[in-house]
C-alpha cells in the first residue's frame, strides 16, 4: 500500500488541499486571495452557498444527474438483458462497439452530438431542428456516454445468474413478470444500484459535454468550477464548490462501496457461457431487433462525426489542414497533427504509472481486510469524482517548488492522467486477483519458492489477461482526459482533447472541420484499443 498511498498523497491530496486552502485563505491587506496570515476563512462557505446563481448551478447539476441516470437505465436495461440472455452472431463485436462511447473523451462525445444537433448539424439540415444549448442535448449525450456502464455492469451480472431459478418460479405458478420481480430483480438490484451510482457520479461531474452542448444557460458544478477558476479567477468560490462536490462524491462512493460488497457476497453465480441462448419466439426476436435499432441510433453521432470530417474536392481538406500550424488562425503554436504523437506519448507514460500504482493497490486490497482497507479502496476512486479542473489547477499551484517543481516538466500531464487511470486498473484487476486460489501460492512456498517467484510463476500467468485489459482501459481514459490536462498542457504540446476543444472554440468552417477530423482520429484510436481488449479480455476481467 505504501507506493499508492504516497502517489495519491503527493499528486492528488496535496494539490487539491493546496488549491482549496488558497481559495479559503484569509485575504491579505489588498484583498488578495490566500496572502493573509489568519488561516482559513470558513465564513466564505456560507457566503458562496447563499448566492442565488450558485444555488441554481447546484440545482441544475443535481437534477440533470438524476434525469440522466434514470434515462440511461430506461434505455440501457433492455440492452443489458439482450447481451446477457441472447446468443447471436456478432455479439462480442456489438459489446465492444457499445463500449466505445464510454472510453471516448467527453470532448469528442460533445463534438459528435454537435454534428447531429448543432448549427448546420444533421437535424438542422434535414428539418431545421437545433438542440444544442439545450438540456436535451446534455441528457442524450450522457445516455450515449454511459450506456456501456449498464450493459457491462448489469449485463455482466445478469449473464451469471442461473436462469433455472426463474424457471422454477414459473413452474410453481408465477407469471413471467412475477418471477422476474420476485427472483431476478432482487438479485440484480445491487448491480443496478451500482450502475446508477456510477452514472450519477459521471454525470454529476460532467464537464466537457456541458461546455460544448450546454452553452451559458446550463452550467454544472464542474463547469462552474472551471469558469470561476480560469475565467473569473475567483478562487474562494471555486474552493467552496470543490468542497461541495467532494462531499457529494464521497457520499456516492460510500453507497457504491456498500452495493459492491453486497453484490460480491450475496450471490451464487454460474458460468456466463451457459446462460445465453438463441432468441425464441416473436417477442424475443422483436426485443433483440429493438435493442439493435437503439444501438444504431445511439451510434449515429459517431457516424455523422466521421462524415463531417471529410471536406473539400477530395474529402481530405480538413485532414491536410491538420499538418499546417497556420491553418487554424493562430490557435496553435504547432501543427494540430503533432497533438497525436504528443497524446500517444503522454498516454503510454500515464498507462505505465497507472498499471504500477493500480496493480500494487489491487494486490494490497486482496491481501488485507478491514475498515482501513475499505477506506483505501474509496480513496482510489476519488479522482473519478473530484473536480479534474481543481486537480489540474492544483498542480500548477502546488507543484512549483523543489523538490516537486514539475511545472516545466512534461511528466506533469502523464501524472494527472494516471490519477484517472488508476481506478480503472484497480476495478479491473481486483476481482481477478481475489479469484486466485491462495493454496497455489502456499504450495509454491512449501516447494521453496520465494514470494517474488511465487507471484511471478503463479499469480502473474493467471492475471495476465486482466493486466492487459487494465492497461488498455488506462490507456484509453488517459488518452481522453481533458479536465486537468486543459490547465497543464503546454501551448506547444497540446493533447488531442485540448486541441479539439480549442478548434471548436474558434469560428470558421476550417476550424470546425479540423475539430471533426481530430475527433475522428481520436475515436479510431480508442475504438481500436477497445477491440483489441475485447479479444484478450477474460470473461470476468473486472466490472467494466
Amino acid at each position: 500500500m505504501a507506493l499508492p498511498v504516497v502517489f495519491f498523497a503527493v499528486f492528488f491530496a496535496y494539490p487539491v488541499a493546496a488549491i482549496t486552502a488558497r481559495g479559503l485563505g484569509a485575504a491579505g491587506p489588498a484583498g488578495t486571495v490566500g496572502t493573509g496570515g489568519g488561516g482559513l476563512d470558513l465564513g466564505r462557505i456560507g457566503e458562496v452557498l447563499g448566492r442565488s446563481d450558485i444555488l441554481d448551478v447546484l440545482w441544475f447539476t443535481t437534477w440533470q444527474a438524476v434525469a440522466s441516470t434514470g434515462l440511461t437505465l430506461l434505455l440501457a436495461l433492455p440492452g443489458a438483458y439482450a447481451m446477457a440472455r441472447f446468443a447471436f452472431p456478432g455479439k462480442r463485436l456489438l459489446r465492444a462497439v457499445v463500449t466505445v462511447p464510454f472510453v471516448l473523451p467527453t470532448v469528442v462525445v460533445g463534438t459528435a452530438f454537435l454534428a447531429v444537433v448543432g448549427r448546420r448539424g444533421l437535424l438542422d439540415e434535414l428539418w431545421g431542428i437545433r438542440l444544442d444549448t439545450s438540456v436535451w442535448a446534455i441528457l442524450l449525450a450522457h445516455v450515449f456516454f454511459n450506456y456501456a456502464v449498464v450493459v457491462r455492469t448489469v449485463g455482466g451480472l445478469w449473464s451469471q445468474l442461473d436462469p433455472r431459478q426463474e424457471e422454477a418460479a414459473r413452474v410453481l405458478g408465477a407469471s413471467r413478470l412475477g418471477a422476474f420481480r420476485r427472483v431476478t430483480l432482487p438479485a440484480l438490484a445491487p448491480a443496478v444500484a451500482a450502475a446508477a451510482l456510477m452514472i450519477s457520479l459521471f454525470t454529476y461531474t460532467s464537464f466537457g459535454i456541458v461546455q460544448i452542448l450546454g452553452g451559458p444557460a446550463y452550467t454544472t458544478l464542474e463547469a462552474e468550477i472551471y469558469r470561476q477558476t480560469a475565467q473569473l479567477l475567483d478562487l474562494p468560490t471555486a474552493a467552496v464548490l470543490t468542497l461541495v462536490q467532494f462531499a457529494a462524491v464521497g457520499g456516492v462512493l460510500a453507497v457504491h462501496a456498500w452495493t459492491v460488497r453486497r453484490r460480491e457476497t450475496a450471490l451464487k453465480l454460474v458460468d456466463p457461457g451457459t446462460t445465453a441462448r438463441r432468441p425464441r419466439g416473436t417477442a424475443q426476436w422483436t426485443l433483440l431487433a429493438a435493442v439493435l435499432a437503439s444501438v444504431a441510433v445511439l451510434l449515429l453521432p459517431l457516424g455523422v462525426l466521421v462524415a463531417r470530417s471529410f471536406g473539400g474536392p477530395d474529402g481530405l481538406l480538413y485532414y491536410r489542414a491538420l499538418a499546417d500550424a497556420g491553418a487554424s488562425g493562430g490557435t496553435f503554436l504547432v501543427a494540430p497533427l503533432t497533438a497525436i504523437g504528443t497524446s500517444l506519448t503522454y498516454a503510454l507514460a500515464a498507462t505505465a504509472i497507472a498499471v504500477l500504482v493500480g496493480g500494487l493497490a489491487a494486490a494490497a486490497l486482496t491481501r488485507r481486510a478491514g475498515r482501513l482497507v475499505r477506506g483505501f479502496d474509496a480513496l482510489l476512486m476519488l479522482p473519478l469524482g473530484v473536480s479534474a479542473v481543481t486537480v489540474g489547477f492544483g498542480f500548477l499551484i502546488a507543484l512549483d517548488e523543489p523538490p516537486l517543481d514539475l511545472r516545466a516538466s512534461w511528466w506533469l500531464v502523464p501524472l494527472a492522467q494516471a490519477l484517472v487511470g488508476v481506478p480503472f486498473v484497480v476495478r479491473t484487476m481486483l476481482p481477478v486477483l481475489r479469484a486466485v486460489d491462495a493454496t497455489l501460492r502456499e504450495a509454491a512456498a512449501v516447494l521453496g519458492a520465494s514470494p517474488w517467484r511465487a507471484w511471478r510463476e503463479v499469480d502473474l500467468p493467471l492475471v495476465s489477461r486482466a493486466l492487459l485489459v487494465a492497461a488498455g482501459f488506462a490507456f484509453a481514459v488517459s488518452l481522453g482526459e481533458f479536465g486537468a490536462t486543459v490547465f497543464i498542457a503546454r501551448p506547444d504540446s497540446p493533447t488531442l482533447p485540448v486541441a479539439v476543444a480549442r478548434l471548436i472554440g474558434r469560428p470558421g468552417d476550417l476550424n470546425y472541420g479540423q475539430a471533426m477530423a481530430l475527433s475522428t482520429i481520436l475515436m479510431v484510436v480508442c475504438a481500436v484499443s477497445l477491440l483489441l481488449l475485447e479479444r484478450v479480455r477474460a470473461d470476468r476481467a473486472g466490472e467494466l
